[in-house]
């Protein structure tokens, strides 16, 4: 019998014993320095998408910062960050799906330079669908969409 797939709210949840600080490696200070990196729990990622309030923003950047200060390390880890804003998006869309109505506002959450991440539930459109709602412009730039003016909206975590 096959296991049952974990849903995105289950994989949310589970921390795997994370956060984690440690020492960043030999390897990894040629791009980072030196210091300590944090792997963050997802449901630290998704608590830091859950503050930005309706009309502001944020980038993966700033998450980044945030849980870096929280845990009282140099870096947070840009490849987990990441996933883990991944994973809370989805598991906000499945919370959606069952009625719920207070979900993480993933669509809040840019990657660098104001990109939208095409990864998150319902691609670009999908986003770019809220992301007007709540009075952003979006703007296509060759083949990235960027919230126009993303600096003005951004907040500080």
């Amino acid at each position: 019998m096959t296991p049952k797939k974990k849903s995105w709210v289950e994989k949310l949840a589970d921390s795997k014993g994370l956060p984690k600080v440690e020492e960043i490696t030999e390897k990894m200070s040629k791009k980072w320095g030196t210091g300590t990196i944090v792997i963050p729990a997802p449901i630290e990622v998704d608590a830091m998408m859950k503050k930005v309030p309706r009309g502001k923003l944020v980038t993966i950047n700033e998450i980044r910062e945030a849980l870096a200060k929280k845990n009282k390390a140099t870096i947070c880890c840009p490849m987990t960050a990441g996933i883990f804003a991944r994973i809370a998006a989805n598991a906000a869309e499945e919370q959606r799906q069952e009625g719920k109505k207070d979900i993480t506002p993933y669509w809040r959450t840019l990657r660098t330079g104001g990109v939208i991440n095409e990864k998150y539930p319902g691609g670009v459109e999908g986003q770019k669908k809220y992301l007007e709602e709540e009075g952003h412009k979006v703007i296509q730039k060759s083949r990235i969409y960027v919230v126009y003016d993303y600096e003005k909206s951004l907040i500080k975590l």
